[in-house]
């Protein structure tokens, strides 16, 4: 019997594109359902009741709740093809804790470079900048974070690329040469059929932060 596979995201949601991407590179069948946060289905507050957050993957039917557990969860139910985290556990630690840096960090960071206020903004695009480097320090001279292949962190971090863009627009500041070795490893990351193809439009991206302020009240 075939696995029932169902994908609950949003378009501009990061965490909702690192599953889709997992599923691509599993090559997993799936129904995918867009959801409106603003009037959450019946679907998600039942499959989601502690959070009532996307995105939730659904597997015959059992809720798998949080891209990063999902991810995993994904990895070791399809562990025959395209393996995303390390083999050895030492490793997969590590590759654990950068994606929660990841998490921790450019999401913060991110946020508060479209939401802060004008005096403080260099403050907000200085401490962004200071966290790329220092996943800069950790890619070194890899191709990947994982090493030769787009692994666990690649994947947790590379959809955070779509809103680049629009975190230079408000910030007023340019990502690129302060750290060129970030850029060029987003640059190999999306000549991955399985990136390019379900990371979300930048200027889509844009728009929605633009609702996202104006709903907020920022000017």
């Amino acid at each position: 019997m075939a696995d029932e596979v169902v994908l609950l995201g949003t378009y501009v949601s990061m965490f909702a594109v690192r599953v889709k991407i997992a599923l691509a590179d599993k090559g997993i069948q799936y129904e995918y359902k867009e959801e409106n946060l603003v009037n959450k289905s019946p679907l998600l507050l039942q499959m989601n009741p502690i959070h009532k957050k996307i995105p939730v993957l659904i597997h015959n039917g059992k809720p798998i709740c949080e891209s990063l557990i999902i991810v995993e969860y994904i990895d070791e139910v399809w562990k025959d093809k395209s393996p995303l985290l390390p083999s050895d556990p030492y490793k997969r630690a590590q590759a654990r804790f950068w994606a929660d840096y990841v998490d921790k960090k450019i999401y913060d960071g991110g946020k508060k470079i479209w939401t802060t206020k004008v005096e403080d903004q260099e403050a907000a695009n200085k401490e962004f900048i200071e966290c790329l480097k220092v996943l800069e320090g950790e890619l070194g001279d890899k191709p990947y974070f994982d090493g030769e292949s787009f692994g666990f962190v690649d994947l947790a971090l590379i959809p955070y690329y779509s809103w680049f863009p629009a975190y230079e627009k408000f910030g007023k500041f340019s990502i690129e040469p302060e750290c060129p070795k970030f850029v060029a490893w987003a640059n190999r990351c999306m000549q991955k059929e399985n990136v390019s193809k379900y990371l979300s439009d930048p200027d889509k991206i844009y728009d929605f932060v633009v609702r996202l302020r104006q709903r907020m009240g920022i000017a």
